[in-house]
């Protein structure tokens, strides 16, 4: 984040990637030194004073109004995710500002109880940093069999989902359209840094999947705002072959808490009978290795 914060690195991001032509500005030819729009002139499509625009994006104002926000991510084109993060991004708390530190997360009884209903369909537990809470033994073995199982019951070494997708090999060969998943994951970040603007620990995510990751760095320079709650994803498990799963993700209205995950396949199709496949084998895995305490591992 530059000296502006995040509300500047957005409004800046996103004028450069809008050209006059889509938004109707004629340009007559003119050489323009920077891509993008100026800032006078979206400006003048919110209607509002090119100082006050000015103000705004290097942080010098933090007090704009919804109406003010909502004109400027009209002229900004922004869809409805992209707008309420704006709104979010305004009302965070300045740089040396008063800040909530988040809690730390847990899995509560009930969701524990959610996750155990989904006995034969593989589902984990996000975080809002996509820490693995909790997974059940499908889950896990479609996500990530190559980790330890009990991997989400120590805070200190629990799977990251975004690191694993950026930087783990095996998740990396596990999504046939790897980088239709990684934007994906990057565009469910961005929003949870606009409410957690002083997380360290997700500061801290981002910063390495920043320095370790060329595409990371790229995806998330771009600012672009893409929750995923459902999508289709072809998978290359090493254990049953090519199988298409919709993972769904349940989350509270509020967004605040841990989300579940879940993967399902169109009934009677051969990625049912993979994802059917699968849960024998990881059963027959388990039986193999009997392990103390209960299938769904979660703290």
């Amino acid at each position: 984040m530059n000296e502006h914060g995040h509300l500047a690195d957005f409004l800046q991001t996103r004028r450069g990637q809008l050209r006059p032509e889509d938004v109707g500005l004629q340009t007559y030819g003119e050489r323009r030194r920077v891509p993008g729009l100026r800032r006078e002139e979206l400006a003048m499509l919110a209607g509002i004073s090119a100082p006050y625009y000015t103000r705004l994006e290097q942080g010098q104002s933090r007090n704009a109004s919804r109406e003010v926000l909502d004109a400027i991510a009209g002229a900004l084109r922004l869809d409805e995710s992209e707008r309420a993060h704006l709104h979010t991004l305004a009302r965070a708390p300045g740089r040396g500002g008063p800040a909530g530190r988040p809690r730390a997360e847990r899995v509560t009884p009930a969701t524990s109880a959610l996750l155990a209903a989904f006995e034969r369909t593989p589902a984990i537990v996000i975080g809002r940093r996509s820490d693995v809470l909790a997974w059940n033994r499908q889950g896990h073995g479609l996500f990530a069999g190559h980790l330890d199982p009990d991997g989400p019951n120590d805070p200190g070494r629990r799977p990251n989902m975004a690191r694993l997708v950026f930087l783990d090999a095996h998740t990396r060969d596990l999504y046939t359209d790897w980088l239709a998943k990684a934007r994906a994951v990057v565009g469910n970040l961005r929003p949870t840094a606009g409410r957690y603007p002083d997380d360290p620990l997700l500061a801290g995510l981002i910063g390495e999947l920043t320095m370790r990751s060329p595409e990371f760095a790229a995806m998330w320079a771009d600012h672009r705002v893409l929750p995923c709650d459902v999508a289709d994803y072809e998978m290359r498990h090493p254990l049953v072959g090519t199988l298409t799963v919709t993972q769904q993700t349940l989350q509270s209205p509020q967004g605040n808490g841990p989300a579940l995950v879940v993967a399902t396949a169109d009934p009677g199709s051969p990625s049912a009978t993979a994802l059917t496949l699968l849960a024998h084998v990881t059963a027959s895995q388990e039986a193999a290795q009997p392990r103390h305490g209960a299938e769904i591992r979660a703290t």
